[in-house]
Order: C-alpha cells, then sequence, then structure tokens
C-alpha cells in the first residue's frame, strides 16, 4: 500500500438529520366539512453510523468524505400519515477504528468486529400531529410538535491497526523483509533507512492451518516518541498487538543497547506497552558463526529471543512457532 493510499488519521464533520415536523391538519371530505384532528407524525431524521468492514486498512476512502450530511425526516400529513423517515448515512470503516470529539479528545466509539455498528450522531426524533393533543377538552388542537433538531458534532476517525504481532526496530533492520517471508504481503524493500514509510499488514499462515497477523510499522529511532522520525506516526499501530518483535540486526555492535533503546522510546510513547508479551529476534545471523551467537546470547535481556536469517531462512520456523505459542498459550516472560 503506498504512502498516498494510507490514511490513519482524519477529521470529520457531521449532521443528524432533524426530525419532520408533526402535521395541524383536520379531517374533510364531501360528507365532512368539520372533522375531528388528523395531523400525522414527522419522520425521523437520519442518523450516522460507522459500520466495521474487515476489506478494509485505510480512512483513504474519507479524505474527500469529511462532511457527512444526513437528510431530515418528512412531516407528517393529514389522514394520520407519518412522514416518512430518512436515510440513515451508513460510512464503512477499518476494523480497528476509534472515534475522538475533536473538540474534547474523549473517546466516543470503537469499531473492533465486522459489521458492528454504531451511531455516532442520533437523528432527531419527528414531532407528534395535532391528533395527538386531542382531549375531551381540548377537541380541535391547532398545534403539533416541530420535529427534533439534528446535531452537529466534529470527529477525529483515529486507525488502530489490528495485528497480533507487531514488528518493532530500527530503520533497516529487516523488518519489511521479515514481513515478504512469513506472509504475502509485498512491502518496499531497500537498503537504506525510512524504506517503510506506512504500515504493512502481512497475514502468516502457519501449521495445520493456522494464521495470525503481523503488522510492520517504520523504524523507530532514538527520540521517535518526541516526533523525532517517521516512527511516532505509527506507534499507535503497535498498541493493540499482544506481541511485540523486537528485531535487532546482527552488524549492531551492542544490540541489547539498541533493544533498550526501542523499550524507552515505547515507555515514553505509552507505559501500558511494557505490559506486552516481549520476544527478541537478532536479524541477518547468516553473518555469525556460532561463538559468537552464544557470546551475544549471553547479553541478552531475559526474553524469549533467537537468532534469524530471511536470506537463508534460517530460525524463520523456530519464530513462526514460537509466535504461535506465545499468541495461543500462556507462556511466562
Amino acid at each position: 500500500m503506498s504512502n498516498q493510499n494510507f490514511i490513519d488519521q482524519i477529521k470529520v464533520f457531521c449532521r443528524s438529520g432533524s426530525g419532520g415536523p408533526g402535521s395541524v391538519h383536520f379531517h374533510r371530505d364531501k360528507n365532512t366539512t368539520k372533522g375531528g384532528p388528523d395531523g400525522g407524525d414527522g419522520g425521523k431524521g437520519g442518523h450516522i453510523i460507522l459500520k466495521g468492514n474487515k476489506n478494509l486498512w485505510t480512512l483513504l476512502h474519507l479524505r474527500y468524505q469529511k462532511h457527512l450530511l444526513a437528510k431530515n425526516g418528512e412531516p407528517g400529513m393529514g389522514l394520520q400519515k407519518t412522514g416518512a423517515d430518512a436515510e440513515d448515512i451508513v460510512i464503512d470503516v477499518p476494523l480497528g477504528t476509534i472515534v475522538r470529539d475533536y473538540e474534547t479528545d474523549a473517546k466516543m466509539v470503537e469499531i473492533t468486529e465486522d459489521n458492528q455498528e454504531e451511531i455516532i450522531l442520533v437523528g432527531g426524533k419527528g414531532g407528534l400531529g395535532n391528533i395527538n393533543f386531542k382531549s375531551s377538552t381540548k377537541q380541535a388542537p391547532e398545534y403539533a410538535q416541530p420535529g427534533i433538531p439534528g446535531v452537529e458534532k466534529t470527529f477525529i476517525l483515529e486507525l488502530k491497526l489490528l495485528a497480533d504481532v507487531g514488528l518493532v526496530g530500527l530503520p533497516n533492520v529487516g523488518k519489511s523483509t521479515l514481513l515478504s517471508v512469513i506472509s504475502a504481503a509485498k512491502p518496499k524493500i531497500a537498503n537504506y533507512e525510512f524504506t517503510t514509510l506506512t504500515p504493512n499488514v502481512g497475514v502468516v499462515k502457519h501449521r495445520d492451518y493456522q494464521s495470525f497477523v503481523v503488522a510492520d510499522i517504520p523504524g523507530i529511532i532514538k527520540g521517535a516518541s518526541e516526533g523525532k522520525g517517521l516512527g511516532i506516526q505509527f506507534l499507535r499501530h503497535i498498541e493493540r498487538n499482544s506481541i511485540l518483535l523486537f528485531m535487532v540486526s546482527a552488524e549492531n555492535l551492542n544490540i541489547k543497547e539498541q533493544y533498550l533503546t526501542l523499550l524507552n522510546e515505547l515507555e515514553k510513547f505509552n507505559p501500558a506497552l511494557l505490559v506486552k508479551k516481549r520476544i527478541i529476534a537478532i536479524t541477518k545471523s547468516d553473518l555469525l558463526d556460532d561463538e559468537l551467537k552464544e557470546e551475544i546470547s549471553k547479553t541478552l535481556p531475559k526474553i524469549p529471543s533467537l537468532f534469524i536469517s530471511s536470506a537463508t531462512m534460517q530460525g524463520i520456523t523456530e519464530l513462526k512457532d514460537l509466535l504461535w505459542n506465545t499468541l495461543n498459550r500462556e507462556i511466562e516472560f
């Protein structure tokens, strides 16, 4: 998915429809010149509704649809006819979409399931026609209710990709290459920093026809939590991941220090990320001999770790096994 096609945050102005006014009407026909009240109720104004769609991965389709304006309900009519309800506006959004109030930043709605529907603005109720106000003391009421006005509000739609595993690493450590090897995703791959400019998602097929989802975000550099580099724009996408796979290149002279740098940036961005299960993968391990691997292993934190190479497929099967087992059963870290 190109950088131009991936949109993960957008501002949308919404207005629900007003309810139609009730009717002031009295029954008249060729045999009745002064009949009683028969004004019908007004129709309901249109809601603004978000609907989860598992086939969407971006908010791109809303880029040129930033004003969502529902129609008003139709007025009531004589003969107790109720005005037609206005059609609701239903907008499909990717799973993982969060709706926030633009003014207060308060979280309003979260879409996490396919076909899940959430009303973000309620349409106004139609007004009652004058037939509803007839009584023993008021036989011919000449008034009806107006419809309830619609509501205007501006929202921020924010997408957090739903994935089981998030790839975390500095630029050019092989995250995109790994994703291309273990899934059908085709991210851009090159030997320079920030090849990945947008998140990429791949479905990893495992043994016995099982699968899990992996998300690769742009590389994180020191200071990313303060806005340096590209990572801060996309760190929200790993907040939903069950596992964080820290990828550190074997070309690095101090693997533990690189891991701690990444961990520190995540903690600054959101301390809750530290409670997630963590695994370390030392990439480009075809450059290492057994002696160097043994020395590096002594310096690593006490969490699951393994040496991999996407070029030679070293450790790839073991990595998929470890990720699958960690996702599907409790493992002490």
